[in-house]
């Protein structure tokens, strides 16, 4: 038997032992469904490693999860006979909490119960839970197909650091013993227990057992008490909630095994539950969370439903059955055609792949348009009114990248974009909304590109329309510059970019308008030509703007040119954009602007001109010292 050895916590990790340990949580009892479901996935995993090498079931091919519990030591015992650990296992997953970010967990904690649990999930720590009601845990397991001798005890009391030692276990699998504090002693109970089971866990497809208990009469006319047997009964139904009929399954149940799949602590905002019959035949339960989870724009993490065939586990997140931009579904899908071993298919685009992902996506897509029906609907609750807010709130930036992944579904797509605007505060406006109220003779859905939606509606481009009584939307998600790339137009409807290009209003502006600006150009030329040659160096061209009523400038890109605000978020990322320099518009009317050609400062009053506009466009001047430099000296 090997030396024990005493290993320490990451130190942002005690912390969050710490807060899990102490932490008054409204719904303590979670603890439980939280270590059946690591036990349930343990023997999910066994059964698909089996598929390939039988000898892994030793001499227990019936996989099981036991509840025990010990009241004169104060233990209360889950146990399965999956596929285990070995020691090095439990040192990486046992004693790396949230190890993708552990630090950024620690941040945003707020103290805040709710908020706390709901981190709990998002962070994929359920086993740490434990802590909740435990001042000591102990985990004792044998990964399958290893000797006995080669079995692991890991310890720890939730203060920083946990003991590993090498222990001789007969039986496979791994038992989670948690020495229960004095004020969680009401868990000591089999009552207790069944309940919080037959709530959050009925739903596991694998028998819970617990033991039997009888009534044992008193001595000498006392009242007896009840005794555990040595006869095991299971207590859960055991059967999988998604091959059960739909009529047989009721809301809570729904809601309970999505927080059992997702370990998440919030009730999703809707689900559908559909067996799909054709060439390719399964059964879809679906879910759209509440909440993002906190890694939502890491690509490169897996995400996906759970996958099963026929009933058999095969893997965690099958991410090649829904497409990327809807990485934030949770759910399952068990098909009848997909053979055993598919998980080491999956990346390759076979037909019945392929038509999971098309069916799924079309199935949540139909979620969401039903949760923005309800927005409008007389009939609808107000709960259910507000959860296509809630979910774009959540989920709408991500679910725009769509519009380059999927063609095919991109009209559905845009239908559920929702937008502020100069006629909405809050992001609630759709294109078929602004189509609605376009005026007459408006040849196009206008939209302006910014860092903030403050900036978008401060920008100087938005003058004219405001004053022409045009509605313009707000595009202030980093992924919106990208997307409306594979969106150029809606219902027929152009799209078409504030700062780019000439505005030309068509129908919407006068020709007493037109000749003004005309005869404006033609008599600021020689201002023109000076501002060109003194600004050679910053700006493609120099022109008098059709756009601007209260500013005396701005910057604009070319039609087809990449706007600044995206060349910008380039150069943040760390890639490169291209150097192509921007279009400056002056306002010929405004009084700084008239006074340039007899300003014996004409060459620092068209750089500030230049950076000014830059500013109001959200950017920042190459040299911001010479810039201060230039107005201080103006200033004096």
């Amino acid at each position: 038997m090997s030396q024990k050895q005493t290993l320490s916590f990451q130190a942002e990790v005690a912390q969050l032992l710490h807060l899990v340990t102490h932490s008054l949580y409204s719904n303590k009892e979670i603890f439980l469904r939280e270590l059946i479901s690591n036990a349930s996935d343990a023997c999910d995993k066994l059964r698909f490693e089996a598929l390939d090498n039988g000898a892994l079931y030793e001499d227990a091919p019936n996989l099981e999860v036991r509840v025990s519990f010990d009241k004169d030591a104060k233990t209360l015992t889950i146990a399965d006979n999956g596929i285990g650990l070995t020691q090095q296992e439990a040192i990486d997953n046992l004693g790396t909490i949230a190890k993708s970010g552990t630090r950024e967990f620690m941040g945003r904690l707020s103290g805040d119960q709710k908020a706390d649990a709901q981190l709990i999930g998002q962070f994929g720590v359920g086993f740490y839970s434990g802590f909740i009601v435990a001042d000591k845990i102990s985990v004792e397991s044998r990964r399958a197909g290893v000797p006995p001798e080669e079995g692991v005890r890991w310890v720890s009391g939730g203060a920083g650091d946990f003991e590993v030692e090498t222990i001789t276990r007969p039986e496979r699998g791994t038992s989670v013993t948690l020495h229960l504090r004095d004020d969680s002693l009401d868990y000591l109970s089999t009552w207790k227990l069944k309940s919080i089971i037959s709530k959050y866990s009925d739903h596991i497809s694998l028998p819970i057992l617990m033991r039997k208990e009888e009534w044992k009469d008193g001595e000498d006319d006392k009242p007896g008490d009840h005794v555990l047997t040595e006869e095991w009964e299971t207590v859960n139904k055991a059967t999988a909630l998604w091959s059960r009929p739909k009529k047989d399954i009721t809301p809570e149940q729904y809601t309970e095994f999505y927080k059992a799949i997702s370990h998440d602590f919030e009730d999703p905002l809707a689900w559908s539950h559909n067996r799909v019959e054709g060439s390719t035949e399964y059964t879809q339960l679906l879910y759209i969370p509440a909440r993002a989870p906190f890694d939502l724009w890491n690509r490169e993490k897996a995400a996906g439903v759970k996958l099963y065939v026929k009933r058999v586990f095969i893997m965690d997140e099958a991410e090649a059955l829904l497409p990327t931009y809807l990485r934030f579904v949770k759910g399952v899908i068990d098909s009848a055609d997909l053979p055993l071993n598919v998980s080491r298919e999956l990346l390759q685009e076979s037909r019945d792949v392929k038509a999971i992902r098309e069916g799924n996506t079309r199935r949540v897509l139909s979620m969401l348009e039903d949760l923005a029906k309800a927005q409008t609907a007389e009939d609808a609750s107000e709960e259910d009114k507000g959860k296509f807010a809630k979910f774009y709130g959540e989920f709408g930036a991500v679910l725009k990248e769509g519009l380059g992944e999927d063609m095919g579904n991109r009209d559905r797509l845009a239908k559920l974009l929702r937008f502020a605007s100069t006629a909405s505060d809050t992001v609630s406006v759709s294109l078929a909304d602004y189509k609605a109220r376009m005026k007459e003779g408006q040849e196009a859905i206008y939209y302006v590109t910014a860092e903030t939606q403050a900036a978008a509606a401060n920008s100087p481009q938005l003058e004219i329309f405001r004053k022409k009584g045009l509605e313009v939307l707000f595009m202030t998600d980093r992924v919106d510059e990208w997307a409306l790339n594979y969106l150029t137009d809606f219902d027929g409807t152009p799209l078409q970019s504030v700062a780019k290009g000439q505005v030309d209003l068509g129908q919407l502006q006068d020709e007493t308008e037109k000749k003004a600006a005309e005869e404006a150009a033609e008599s600021f030329k020689p201002v023109l030509a000076r501002l060109k040659e003194a600004l050679k160096d910053k700006a493609q061209d120099v022109r008098v703007t059709t756009r601007l009523v209260d500013s005396p400038a701005c910057l604009v890109v070319s039609e087809g040119g990449m706007s600044l605000q995206l060349s910008r978020l380039l150069k943040q990322a760390g890639q490169k954009a291209p150097d192509a320099k921007p279009v400056l518009e002056v306002n010929a009317s405004h009084p700084l602007v008239q006074k340039l050609d007899t300003s014996p400062n004409f060459h620092d009053l068209a750089h500030i001109l230049f950076d000014q506009a830059l500013l109001a466009e959200g950017g920042m001047p190459e040299d911001p010292a010479a810039y201060v430099k230039r107005v201080n000296a103006l200033l004096a």
